[in-house]
């Protein structure tokens, strides 16, 4: 685990599997507040993609290998974030991290509507951005009298 310098405050500590665009703005964010953030990703070029003040950890690894959630800490974390461009490894990630870690807060990015149901039946809160696209559509549509 690679440790940037800066003091942290105490609070919030948040994981997130996934340094994409999503996940490394948002753990960008989450630091630049003051939140104790993780982040976890595969390919360690990722990373480069943080913001330069960011000021968490970066661990390098797949996340649906126990060992790199335990290093994460992820049974002190509030939240969990699954941010990964793939619905199975965000699914088995966010599961493990509710139900063997205990984290109250787990979301996961879903990408494939049909996905939806079963990320819902295991408690996971979900965030589709397929789904938030269609609404934003729709209501584009509605507001030009096209639906």
């Amino acid at each position: 685990m690679k440790k940037n310098t800066k003091k942290r405050t105490e609070g919030l500590y948040i994981v997130i599997v996934g340094c994409g665009r999503i996940g490394s703005i948002i753990a960008s964010r989450a630091s630049s507040a003051g939140t104790n953030v993780v982040i976890l990703d595969k390919d360690d070029n990722a990373f480069e993609a943080l913001a330069s003040d960011f000021t968490g950890f970066t661990i390098t690894g797949d996340a649906t290998e126990l060992e790199y959630l335990k290093e994460a800490k992820t049974d002190r974390a509030n939240i969990l974030l699954a941010l990964t461009a793939e619905d199975n490894t965000n699914f088995m990630v966010a599961t493990v991290a509710k139900y063997y870690f205990g984290v109250n807060k787990v979301v996961a990015r879903v990408n494939e509507p049909e996905n939806e149901e079963i990320f819902k039946e295991f408690g996971v809160t979900i965030i589709s951005p397929t789904m938030l696209m269609v609404e934003q559509i729709k209501s584009f549509l509605s507001s030009e009298g096209a639906l």
